[in-house]
């Protein structure tokens, strides 16, 4: 297995932690850069940032400078706010580097619908159809040839790992899904806002963002090819809960045809066969977010109510790793053709 130069911009995040945390126990991986923002005015050791990674790796953290970037790695992992990595990847393309961006630049394939859902124009629009957005266990063939990845948003990862194979089988209604779900709250960044401080999240739950989550073109974009004519509509409700990591998606349906339980089991189980990191719950267990927290797990579990036609689907998955840099480094692995476990085994 040959070894792959890597940089990560984004470096002090959450996920671009994560990152680093994973790719220190790749086997194949040379971290080689890191980055963080443009108004980062000197370079810090990465000890200083995060004192976990004392006598681990002896990288600075240096500000983001796209060319610098490009000269430094084989692949770059691109972990920056949302509208900063749309003038960073074309850069690296031109230098011949392969990208999995974990932002929101990428995801959209229409132009439009960026500026409609990210309030701003997308400044090179030409490379989005390019990108292919990267869930291993639906894409792992264009993944494998693609220079540049979109890493899918952590709640439409739950939401659509649950729907795809219901869809494709024409299990539910496509019309009116509705997805309740819960987030902790490194969801949100690491960056100061009041909403976010312990006085105001500690015994607190609310919705956000309700119906109107920039993760929903996402996903009703992903779910189109098994839906059919006319697409999906999803209603989608988000919540921020007082925990540190981790998203619980529980999915309202209406079978569009008869079922049992054993016949969803049945449906997931060939559709994720080969799909290391989806496990099906036994019946009547319901995943807990301790149960992939830390992990690049997700875990499904659903209920069936043949009277009401209604299908109860429960996704619960780690937001930072399944959501964020595990899934990230599962694309990579794929994209360099090994096995999509390297270095993600808990």
């Amino acid at each position: 297995m040959s070894t792959l130069k890597v940089a990560i911009a984004g470096a002090t995040g959450y996920a671009g932690e994560e990152l680093i945390r994973i790719l220190l126990q790749h086997p194949s991986i040379q971290l080689t850069h890191l980055a963080a923002s443009a108004k980062w005015d000197r370079p810090v050791a990465l000890a200083d940032v995060f004192p976990r990674f004392a006598g681990q790796l002896d990288l600075s953290v240096e500000s983001l400078d796209p060319a610098r970037l490009a000269s430094s790695c084989d692949v770059a992992f691109l972990a920056l706010p949302h509208g900063v990595s749309m003038d960073v990847v074309p850069i690296l393309l031109k230098a011949g580097r392969r990208i999995v961006d974990l932002g929101s630049d990428f995801r959209l394939r229409d132009s439009a619908a960026y500026a409609q859902w990210y309030g701003k124009p997308h400044t090179h629009p030409e490379l989005l159809a390019e990108a292919v957005y990267g869930i291993p266990e639906l894409s792992k063939e264009a993944i494998a040839r693609a220079r540049l990845v979109a890493n899918p948003g952590c709640y439409a990862t739950s939401i659509i790992l649950a729907l795809a194979p219901l869809l494709r089988a024409k299990l539910v209604e496509r019309e009116w899904m509705v997805v309740d779900a819960k987030s902790g709250l490194t969801g949100a960044g690491r960056k100061a806002e009041p909403s976010m401080m312990f006085s105001e999240m500690n015994e607190n739950l609310w919705p956000y963002k309700v119906n109107h989550h920039q993760h929903t073109p996402e996903v009703e974009q992903a779910l189109a090819p098994f839906a059919g004519a006319g697409g999906v509509s999803l209603c989608f409700v988000p919540h921020v809960v007082p925990m540190n990591r981790g998203i619980l998606s529980t999915m309202y349906l209406r079978l569009a045809k008869t079922a049992t339980w054993d016949d969803v089991h049945a449906t997931y189980r060939d559709f994720y066969r080969e799909a290391p990191f989806v496990r099906l719950r036994p019946q009547n267990q319901w995943p807990k977010i301790h149960d992939v927290a830390g992990t690049n797990y997700c875990d499904l579990a659903w209920t069936v109510d043949q009277a009401k036609r209604g299908l109860i689907v429960t996704a619960a998955i780690d937001n930072l790793l399944k959501g964020a840099a595990g899934q990230a480094v599962q694309n990579l692995n794929v994209m360099a053709g090994w096995p999509e476990t390297t270095g993600l085994c808990a």
